[in-house]
């Protein structure tokens, strides 16, 4: 009953399992007590009945009396231990379940985030988990000790008399019968439900972030009309969705609850043939009080238990993904970059093909050549956030693909255009270049990256929060903090992405010496858009249709008369071209 497929099925942990047994455990204990006070009920019954035929007081009353303070205090305990194993341990299970997903996610190759979208994910780690956690605990343990007690107290039922067994218990199979077959039903409806509530969480989310450009284009109402579009869509489906889960509940509960009509028109008939005593026809009718009830709360949310599957589904994809593992240990002999022979396609399009060079130690090595011709790509290999198709990327004599990516990211610092900061201080932001560094080693490496003059600006200096993603600072500052953040981590290799296309004069002259410290007998990957900001490097791979077009000095790219050369005169024509317009 709790092997792998239920664990899978329910995206349940190991322990999430045990907590489930346990849940399941003390549902069948607490129902069992329910029915003992049931028993205790029928032999009161049985001693009133001799108090009023022989006119004196039954002589198991005081029995009856300890019988029932006993059920009393073991009823307490028992639904005391039950609340533990069905809500306590699950939410610990929740806590778990949130780490083990993160923890997931913290190993998958970063380039999956890339093609994800992250709405989704937070969707996954948040919304599915609330919503297994409530099948954790407000249906499992219940359903499974429901079905286990009932079987129990079905089979002394047929002991005492199979015939109102019968009449008492045939509704709760077609009950659930009934449920189990509008599965498909709710599953469509809850697929349909998902996606309706992921395109009202992307609309959201795309016009928070896009919030300054709709407004600056006038197009509030445009976006918000469609906003309101998908909330009004996904209340449209919620609706149906709950329309017929709740048709198909309540169907099964109605016709599970016949079994009381059933029982009674049974047992009548049974006592005017002289079939049955009198007694055993009250049991039942005390039975069926009861016998119902630890169904009502999992009935009821049985249709959850299957939309959950979609939940479930979409939690163990991500546990599904292979990780990209490796050694821990990662000993190159320097820290040049290797190219060789080296092919790459996202989902079957081909972006690098054959593609061989080597960045050497020390050298600044830049990648240019046209939109599309896989530049970043290769920057992206380099630092294992994908793995190459074909060929080997080794650094130092290692192949990358060997080596666990958290330990080979250790040698890397990445210096993007689009800067990463986050809603904290200035000195924290700097600081995650290097877990545990000193304030001094934080201040020096702010200094380096010409951050410290407009950092003394600022009402509480380094302790200054600059707001989600930096919001507070400039462009060039949100740069330069970045740059400090590398200088701080002082890796080996250096990837820079062109950290200075948006930049003013000003600015980029200012995070242009802050690189040229940062770059200091280092190996250097260079993306490159503008020509003129590769002229200092030592060796230039242009690319084209994600091959190695061309290989060598600027100088000497320049004099070949080819690719290089038509960019570098294109760059040199659009720039005439600003300066006149001017």
């Amino acid at each position: 009953m709790f092997g792998k497929s239920f664990k899978r099925k329910y995206a349940l942990t190991d322990k999430g399992v045990q907590n489930v047994k346990k849940g399941t455990l003390w549902t069948v204990i607490v129902n069992l007590i329910v029915m003992g006070g049931i028993s205790v009920l029928y032999l009161l019954m049985n001693d009133l009945i001799a108090v009023l035929i022989d006119d004196q007081l039954g002589i198991n009353t005081i029995m009856i009396l300890i019988l029932l303070i006993i059920f009393v205090l073991l009823s307490f305990m028992t639904h005391l231990q039950q609340y533990q194993a069905t809500y306590g341990l699950v939410y610990g299970e929740v806590k778990d379940t949130r780490i083990a997903l993160a923890e997931k996610l913290r190993k998958l190759p970063l380039g999956y985030f890339n093609k994800k979208d992250i709405a989704d994910l937070t969707e996954t780690l948040m919304g599915d988990v609330n919503r297994m956690e409530h099948v954790w605990s407000h249906v499992l343990g219940y359903l499974h000790g429901s079905y286990i007690s009932t079987g129990i107290i079905a089979i002394f039922l047929f002991i005492y008399d199979w015939r109102l067994a019968i009449a008492c218990l045939w509704g709760v199979p077609v009950a659930f019968a009934l449920l189990f077959g509008s599965r498909k039903f709710t599953s469509n409806a809850s697929q349909r439900l998902k996606h309706a509530a992921l395109k009202v969480s992307d609309g959201i989310q795309e016009t928070l972030e896009n919030v300054r450009e709709i407004r600056a284009v006038n197009q509030e109402e445009t976006y918000l009309q469609g906003l309101y579009e998908k909330i009004d869509e996904h209340e449209k489906v919620m609706v149906k969705g709950e329309l017929i889960s709740g048709l198909f509940v309540n169907a099964a509960s109605v016709i599970m609850r016949l079994g009381v009509a059933t029982t009674i028109l049974t047992g009548a008939n049974l006592i005017v043939h002289g079939q049955v005593d009198f007694m055993i026809f009250f049991m039942f009718l005390l039975v069926i009080t009861r016998i119902y009830a630890p169904f009502d709360q999992s009935l009821a949310l049985i249709a959850e238990m299957f939309v959950s599957q979609v939940s479930a589904n979409r939690m163990m994809e991500i546990y599904d993904i292979p990780v990209a593992s490796g050694k821990k240990n990662f000993e190159p002999k320097g820290h040049d970059i290797e190219f060789d022979h080296v092919s790459f396609a996202y989902d079957d399009h081909d972006v690098l093909k054959d593609v061989s060079f080597i960045a050497k130690e020390g050298e600044v090595t830049a990648l240019v050549g046209p939109s599309g011709s896989g530049k970043s790509t290769c920057a992206k290999l380099a630092a294992r956030l994908w793995d190459v198709n074909k060929g080997t990327i080794r650094v130092g004599g290692v192949d990358i693909k060997t080596v666990d990516p958290e330990i080979l990211l250790s040698d890397y610092s990445m210096v993007f255009q689009d800067v990463v900061l986050f809603d904290a201080s200035i000195k924290e932001n700097i600081r995650l270049g290097k877990k545990g560094a000193t304030d001094e080693q934080v201040y020096k490496a702010a200094k380096a990256a010409n951050c410290d003059e407009f950092i003394k600006k600022l009402s509480n200096g380094y302790d200054t929060q600059i707001g989600e993603n930096g919001i507070k600072l400039s462009g060039g500052e949100r740069q330069r903090i970045s740059i400090a953040r590398a200088l701080l981590k002082d890796a080996p290799i250096i990837l820079l992405d062109e950290a200075t296309a948006s930049l003013d004069v000003e600015n980029e002259t200012k995070v242009q010496e802050a690189i040229s410290r940062l770059l200091a007998n280092k190996t250097v990957l260079v993306i490159a858009h503008r020509m003129r900001t590769v002229q200092a490097a030592d060796k230039i791979i242009v690319l084209e249709d994600g091959k190695v077009k061309e290989e060598g000095s600027p100088e000497k790219l320049y004099e070949k008369n080819g690719l290089y050369h038509h960019m570098v005169e294109l760059q040199k024509e659009s720039s005439k071209w600003q300066i006149d317009s001017k």
